[in-house]
């Protein structure tokens, strides 16, 4: 089954950070935040991967064009004739395949899934993310969860992670003070879906299609929208807060996002 990511905003809240990269490859720990999503999925067993690409799509495309020699050690042997003879330490088991397309500076996401549709061959399901957002979401049990409803589509609904402290306040003395736990309130989507092919047919254009907007309000009042409910760790990277505590959590080597096996890289 492939694997759609939408790699191709602009990523503002970031300031000067997206002057150089584009949102997908700001880096937590040594690599780039998708290829943490990527990791992610490739734990699961879905490694065929199409990442629709814009701002900056020339970035993206150096990494993954350069992947074997960015994720392993290796020997450049500059003597002799011609171009050196290159030796590579395979270090880890990640090998996807990916397909590189470019969707546009300024399409939308409606947008940009329907000009890699050609990309998706003839399954008749597909798996959809961002980008910038990081979960220890089970897509083995998400996809079952999907197959079994038989629905043309599932969003991962998540608790937003917590910002502040809860007080109680009695005058001017707070008599209590605890930490959010994020799982209060209303559940959001989190962005991991499961797609049948027939939700192509929802796209109504190729430039201003809002994937959020027309196509899944749509799939809602048709009764084909069904919602997984994951209440384990989800992060999305908005902000430059959010990154820092991704960093942090790298750095600890706890990740929560980490359910693959290799050894952390620092």
């Amino acid at each position: 089954m492939k694997v759609v990511i939408l790699a191709g905003g602009y990523g503002t809240r970031f300031g000067k950070a997206t002057d150089l990269l584009p949102k997908p490859m700001i880096p937590v720990g040594p690599f780039p935040i998708v290829w943490h999503i990527m990791r992610h999925y490739a734990h699961f067993g879905y490694d065929d991967f199409v990442l629709c690409t814009g701002y900056k799509s020339e970035v993206i495309k150096e990494f993954f064009n350069n992947l074997e020699v960015y994720s392993n050690d290796f020997t450049l042997d500059f003597r002799g004739e011609g171009a050196p003879r290159r030796t590579v330490y395979r270090t880890g088991s990640f090998r996807p395949r990916v397909t590189l397309a470019y969707t546009g500076q300024d399409t939308m996401t409606g947008g940009r899934l329907r000009r890699v549709a050609k990309y998706l061959g003839d399954e008749p399901e597909f798996l959809l993310t961002y980008g910038d957002g990081v979960s220890n979401l089970d897509v083995t049990d998400l996809v079952k969860f999907h197959r079994y409803h038989g629905k043309a589509a599932t969003l991962t609904a998540v608790y937003p992670p917590p910002k502040f402290g809860d007080l109680k306040i009695s005058g001017n003395q707070v008599t209590d003070f605890a930490e959010k736990k994020g799982d209060q309130g209303a559940m959001v989507n989190g962005g991991f879906y499961v797609f049948n092919r027939e939700v192509l047919n929802y796209l109504e254009n190729d430039t201003t299609c809002v994937l959020e907007k027309g196509p899944m309000e749509r799939l809602a009042r048709e009764g084909q929208l069904m919602a997984y409910r994951h209440t384990g760790f989800w992060q999305c990277m908005d902000t430059t807060r959010d990154l820092d505590g991704l960093q942090k959590m790298w750095a600890s080597r706890a990740a929560p996002w980490k359910v693959w096996t290799d050894d952390y890289q620092d």
